[in-house]
């Protein structure tokens, strides 16, 4: 029988937080990459694939008596690769060809609706006023930190792809807090595996193009060997973001772990403004103050929730599987 996962706010927000942290240092290395020629396609592939080589012998190690427990998590598993780490990564970098970073990173970002949709789908309790208000503040907050004002309409097919790295998005938040009996280290590492099998049968296809670019490149004005930067995309911002994420979603739940990582957003302007120079303007440090908000609303809704007795818990777990 699996064990019911004791839930620890304060472990889970420092988890997510330090999570999407990682997760905001990729776009100043990915960007110097993809300026010296390598395609978007090979940058996300050898990210996946590294951190998946990285965490894989740790992470099999952790369950080598346990065996039996891993073969009957692999659906759960082949999920999460499929929809966390693959349908994210392709959705959003086939999205950015043809939309404005910002526009594409904000429709990634509807994945957030998506969950509390699901939530109150399959468990038929509509979410409580406050966490609509969160909804509504955090996707306000969120435009004001993109600065997506004035863009002209966006290429439907464009929107198509970002719709489906919304998806992805969605279904890390919901199987990551899914109760298991795997470790965190091994469901990501297992997740990874599964995400990199899938990035590499599509590349194999001509389905997401490869083209591996220049040996150096440019980071904050001074030249690297690109394996640097490929280095800190695969041990940072893959391996150790996504076993924190996961980590961070078991003790906080799918709902609100999908409104603490907004904060990636706030993480990956202020890494660009350090890295890059790019300084947020003063309506994106607005926007930040309000997505902090939503995600306040949304715990508080939680909260009154857990009060009202409507539930053991404000958020959703799958089913777990019966031994």
């Amino acid at each position: 029988m699996v064990e019911a996962v004791r839930r620890h706010v304060g472990v889970g927000l420092v988890a997510l937080l330090l999570s999407s942290a990682a997760f905001g240092t990729s776009g100043p290395f990915a960007k110097s990459l993809i300026g010296a020629g390598w395609s978007p396609g090979a940058v996300v592939l050898l990210r996946i694939a590294g951190a998946a080589v990285l965490l894989l012998p740790v992470g099999l190690w952790q369950v080598r008596h346990r065996l039996r427990e891993v073969r009957r998590e692999l659906p759960l598993v082949g999920a999460y690769g499929c929809l966390a780490v693959a349908a994210a990564q392709l959705g959003y970098f086939q999205a950015v060809e043809r939309l404005a970073v910002g526009v594409a990173l904000l429709i990634e970002y509807l994945g957030i609706v998506l969950v509390v949709l699901w939530v109150w789908l399959l468990t038929r309790r509509a979410p409580h006023r406050l966490t609509g208000l969160g909804i509504v503040l955090a996707l306000t907050g969120l435009a004001l930190v993109l600065d997506v004002t004035g863009q002209r309409t966006p290429d439907l097919v464009g929107v198509a792809w970002g719709l489906l790295a919304a998806a992805g998005l969605a279904g890390h938040y919901v199987l990551a807090a899914r109760e298991t009996t795997l470790p965190p280290f091994t469901f990501a590492a297992l997740g990874l595996s599964a995400g990199a099998v899938v990035l590499a049968v599509l590349g194999g296809t001509g389905v997401l193009p490869m083209k591996v670019g220049a040996g150096r490149v440019d980071v904050a004005g001074a030249s690297v060997p690109a394996w640097v930067a490929l280095a800190e995309l695969v041990v940072v911002a893959a391996a150790v973001a996504y076993v924190l994420g996961v980590l961070g979603a078991r003790h906080l739940g799918s709902t609100l772990a999908s409104f603490v990582g907004l904060t990636e957003v706030l993480f990956a302007v202020l890494f660009a403004w350090l890295v890059l120079g790019e300084l947020p303007g003063p309506w994106q440090l607005v926007g930040g103050l309000v997505v902090l908000a939503g995600v306040a609303a949304v715990r508080v809704g939680e909260r009154r929730q857990e009060e009202a007795g409507r539930g053991r818990d404000a958020d959703f777990d799958l089913p777990t599987p019966v031994a």
